[in-house]
């Protein structure tokens, strides 16, 4: 399967980006990191307050295009932390703007104690997909040594994939 890792990282190297990059290398495949055309602010307490309304509201905030055409791939993995019980604004972005008819749609998220809802959310966004079961990653992006999702079990899962997708 042609696959396609789209992801959403508040940092470059974050918990989400680390697990989007090592999922893609371990399958060979793509890798989007979606990004805002408008970042959030530096300061972090002033993100906390935006990305809680965005949330709440169901905010799609501009995304820069894609380098690759999802319509090109078979396999899309979607990666995003989650934010006040949900995927991230921009992860929402693609979801609504992308045509995922015939796509096989693979979610995961990161998160730091609360998962919400943001797997259910991605199926409801992917109309016209196969939605595989969703992984949820019990990362801390305070303290990696911290992380409550042991990496055996992360390794356990990309070979999961890894056979789903025929690699």
């Amino acid at each position: 399967m042609k696959t396609l890792v789209v992801y959403y990282s508040y940092s470059e190297n974050g918990d989400t980006a680390q697990l989007a990059k090592r999922l893609a290398d371990a399958l060979g495949a793509d890798t989007e990191r979606l990004e805002l055309v408008t970042p959030y602010p530096d300061d972090y307490d002033e993100v906390l307050r935006v990305s809680k309304n965005e949330v709440e509201n169901a905010a799609t905030p501009a995304i820069r295009p894609l380098a690759h055409a999802v319509a090109d791939y078979d396999l899309v993995a979607i990666g995003t932390p989650t934010w006040w019980c949900s995927m991230a604004p921009a992860v929402l972005t693609f979801m609504k703007s992308t045509d995922f008819s015939g796509k096989t749609v693979l979610p995961f998220t990161t998160h730091g104690g609360q998962t919400g809802s943001t797997v259910d959310d991605i199926r409801k966004n992917a109309p016209g997909a196969k939605v595989l079961s969703g992984h949820k990653f019990r990362l801390d992006a305070y303290g990696a040594e911290n992380h409550a999702t042991p990496d055996e079990d992360i390794e356990k899962w990309i070979s999961a994939v890894k056979a789903f997708a025929g690699k």
